[in-house]
């Protein structure tokens, strides 16, 4: 069988040339304007079909012709669907958003409202086919949508909202991927609310190539240069994906979620956003819509997100979604010895934390690349190889925060943030 690089052998390769240079000219020309709109993705394009054409890597070039064409049908479809209209009714519509059958698909519908609305409890409940997400049988399919938390629509603007919903059965059972419900149990009990859990969740996450689910920039079916230059790195060469990055970060912000920064990470086409400090149940409020955002956003721009806590094997770093944590007594004078119960708590409890801590997070947490064996629990100052890193002005002040370190990317964090809270606050051994 011959290999789809070996196109590029061909002999007519001046045949090529010319059709590859006609297809660049066409399709740069009639993208300008587009480009001039949203600059990031045809400008990265543009730069790759130069480089891909002087190599005469036509396989790789018509990869990239087809993305480009559809990031040119893409800007056209989103100057339609976001037409600058003026306010023409007082009615808003309201996208309810909910986790689905697998723990971690998102699934939203929207509908209209009469009016402006920011409480959650002065939203009407809704329904949906529960058989087609994997969450009812068909001969009982409907769930019931309950209103939670209210955030600013990026997408409609305006008095549109985004609605964070958790599920039930119609006789008011928590459906079983419905993890909010035990979450705000936790976060309600008298004795957490008096110590004002505090939560920033460092999300992880990889962008893909969508025809082959492969890491954004890195050559189809090859590998970039080995882990050190793409940290936090600026440049062509080591960050890719930074447009859809920043408008994720502008469109939270808008929001109304309290994201605290964005970081390109290890390994390259995987980025971070910080979610906090956020108080209890909060926290998964603002972490799941960050996400569905984040969803949306990739969604437009044709790019795959995924929340693999190892997407690909080998010398590459996985992926995680480091918990930092306190409570009042922890951020009060005498702190760092409260720190200490509690970091000894959690490695009574290693085992069942790492058991909801997320879906194969086996293979990320092996001991290597920033990460602590899976089966063995430590704490250390400043030590990203350990289970839970104390900082070190937390150690130098006597008062502050730690990071657990073991949450996988896909972790759901109203089971991460209660279970935390539960075990440092409440359980007694």
């Amino acid at each position: 069988m011959t290999h789809r690089g070996a196109i590029s052998q061909s002999p007519d390769s001046t045949c090529t040339s010319k059709i590859n240079s006609f297809l660049f000219s066409t399709l740069r020309n009639r993208t300008i304007k587009a480009r001039q709109q949203q600059p990031p993705p045809f400008t990265s394009l543009c730069s790759t079909l130069t480089s891909l054409q002087s190599q005469q890597s036509h396989y790789q070039f018509l990869c990239c012709v087809k993305r480009l064409k559809s990031l040119r049908n893409m800007s056209l479809l989103s100057d339609l669907l976001n037409l600058n209209l003026s306010e023409s009714t007082d009615k808003i519509i309201a996208e309810y958003i909910w986790i689905g059958g697998s723990g971690m698909d998102m699934r939203s519908k929207a509908r209209t409202l009469p009016g402006p609305v920011s409480d959650p409890s002065k939203l009407p409940k809704w329904n949906y086919d529960g058989s087609s997400t994997g969450q009812a049988p068909g001969e009982d399919s409907e769930v019931i949508l309950y209103p939670q938390a209210i955030f600013k629509d990026p997408f409609r603007r305006g008095n549109n909202i985004l609605v964070m919903c958790d599920a039930y059965t119609p006789a008011g059972e928590p459906i079983p991927t419905n993890k909010r419900h035990a979450a705000a149990k936790i976060f309600s009990h008298s004795d957490v609310v008096a110590e004002e859990p505090w939560y920033g969740i460092e999300q992880e996450y990889t962008l893909l190539q969508k025809d082959v689910k492969w890491p954004l920039g890195w050559p189809i079916g090859g590998y970039p240069g080995p882990q050190g230059p793409y940290y936090c790195g600026v440049g062509a060469d080591k960050a890719w994906g930074r447009d859809i990055v920043d408008s994720h970060y502008k469109a939270c912000l808008y929001a109304g979620i309290n994201i605290s920064g964005i970081n390109g990470e290890v390994m390259p086409g995987q980025w971070e956003f910080q979610v906090g400090p956020a108080v209890g149940i909060s926290a998964g409020d603002q972490l799941w819509v960050a996400r569905y955002i984040l969803e949306r956003i990739t969604e437009i721009a044709g790019v795959v997100l995924s929340f693999d806590p190892k997407p690909i094997q080998g010398d590459w770093n996985g992926a995680g979604a480091h918990a930092n944590y306190s409570t009042k007594s922890m951020r009060n004078d005498g702190g760092f010895e409260v720190i200490k119960k509690a970091i000894e708590k959690l490695g009574l409890r290693h085992s069942e934390h790492i058991a909801a801590y997320g879906e194969g997070n086996e293979r990320r947490l092996t001991g290597k690349h920033e990460t602590a064996d899976i089966n063995t629990f430590k704490w250390g100052v400043a030590n990203r190889g350990a289970s839970i890193r104390v900082g070190r002005d937390t150690e130098k002040e006597g008062k502050g925060y730690f990071e657990d370190r073991r949450p996988a990317s896909n972790m759901d964090p109203y089971v991460v943030t209660s279970m935390i809270a539960e075990t440092t606050i409440l359980w007694k051994p």
